[in-house]
Parts: C-alpha cells; sequence; structure tokens
C-alpha cells in the first residue's frame, strides 16, 4: 500500500489542480462546498461529476445529470473486469471497496506496474486509490469553499475552466491511435443527436453508446485479421 501510495502521487498532483477548478465552477453555480465534497467521496469520477454539475446547472434536469454522468462511467466496466485477477481471494467488503477507490489514474498504475512485476495487486491499488480519492475529495471541497467566496468567475475568464478540466480528463484516457475511431463516432453521433435539439445530456448517452459499439467492430476485426 505504501509502494502505491508514493508512486500516484505526481498523479495526485495533477488531479487535485483539476479538482480545484471543479470545485471552484461548482460553486459558482450554487453547490455548496460539503455538497461538492460528498460527491467527489461517495461518486469519485471526476469526468461524469464536471458532466453532472454542468448539465444540471444549464438545464435543472436531474435525470439528464444523472445520465450524463452514468454514460461517462461506462468504461468502469472493463476496466474492473480487467482486475479480476488482482481483486481475486479478497473479501467482498475489500472488493468493494477497492472498486470504489478505482479510478483512471490509479487504475492505469496498477496495470502498468503489475505488467512489470507479476507481485503488484490488491495493495498496490488500494494505497493509491486512498491517496486518490482523499486528494480529489480535499481538492474539491477546498475549491468550492473558495470559490463560494469569490465573485463571478465569469468576469475573470474562468469560466472556461470546467471546458479545461474535462478536456485534461478527457486527455488522460487517450490510451493511442487505436481509439481514434470510436472517439470520433461518439463525437460525431453526440454533435449530430444534440444538433437535432435533443437535450444535451441524453447526447452524450447516445455518443457513449455509440463510441462502445464501433469500439466493439473495430476488436472483433483485429480480432478476426489476427
Amino acid at each position: 500500500m505504501k509502494r502505491g501510495a508514493l508512486a500516484i502521487l505526481p498523479l495526485a498532483f495533477g488531479a487535485a489542480i483539476y479538482g480545484f477548478a471543479f470545485g471552484l465552477l461548482a460553486a459558482q453555480v450554487g453547490f455548496p462546498w460539503w455538497g461538492v465534497g460528498l460527491m467527489s467521496a461517495s461518486i469519485h469520477a471526476g469526468s461524469s461529476q464536471i458532466v453532472a454539475v454542468e448539465q444540471f446547472a444549464t438545464t435543472g434536469t436531474v435525470l439528464g445529470a444523472v445520465l450524463a454522468g452514468a454514460a461517462l462511467n461506462l468504461r468502469y466496466v472493463g476496466m474492473i473486469a480487467a482486475l479480476s485477477d488482482v481483486l481475486d481471494g479478497l473479501p467482498l467488503r475489500w472488493k468493494l471497496l477497492a472498486i470504489h477507490m478505482t479510478g483512471d489514474e490509479n487504475w492505469a498504475l496498477t496495470m502498468a506496474e503489475r505488467a512489470k512485476s507479476p507481485e503488484i495487486g490488491a495493495p498496490f491499488l488500494l494505497g493509491s486509490g486512498l491517496v486518490m480519492i482523499c486528494v480529489w475529495t480535499g481538492s474539491t471541497a477546498v475549491g468550492a469553499l473558495i470559490g463560494a467566496v469569490l465573485p463571478d468567475l465569469e468576469r475573470f475568464g474562468l469560466g472556461f475552466a470546467f471546458t479545461a478540466a474535462f478536456i485534461a480528463m478527457a486527455r488522460g484516457l487517450w490510451r493511442g491511435r487505436s481509439q481514434i475511431v470510436p472517439w470520433i463516432v461518439a463525437a460525431g453521433i453526440t454533435v449530430g443527436v444534440v444538433s437535432l435539439g435533443v437535450p444535451q445530456a441524453y447526447g452524450i448517452v447516445a455518443g457513449a453508446l455509440a463510441g462502445l459499439g464501433a469500439r466493439a467492430v473495430s476488436r472483433r476485426r483485429a480480432e478476426a485479421v489476427a
């Protein structure tokens, strides 16, 4: 656990920066600091939190915000499935805790370290995940606390922080050129659906499902060629 906690620190520093930005903007649209902290601790999924808060702020629709966040979190199904060997043998309560604390950063780090050293397992995942969830929760809550007492951030051109934070996290999800087709499909479907007048949250859901479908097709083709 100590090894995982130390290894994740550089990534945790980056997460703290955009977590602070997320907290600032969430406070500006009316979320209390404790609500932001509670959301971060219970959901622990930065990209879906950003989309959900932005959707709720612009439309006031809870269902749309939930669907948008859930669509972005579909990738965790595959990520957790890839951890089956890591979590094998753990009691159920520890498995559930590890799954909750698994994010993009500590999942990728655990898988990379495990590829080099097979002995890397659940303790590494838990140690790195504990640091990430603490840093993310703390940075978002502090950002919201400060954002609540600041003037309108749009006057200082900081309204783009929502988009910038999301772009930073989206860049972290990029795994190479093999993903370019699903990304293009997802973006195209999302833009197309929204341009038809459908609420943005449902456009995101449609784009995510289309991207997953494109990924499945491309993977089957690659397996057939191999």
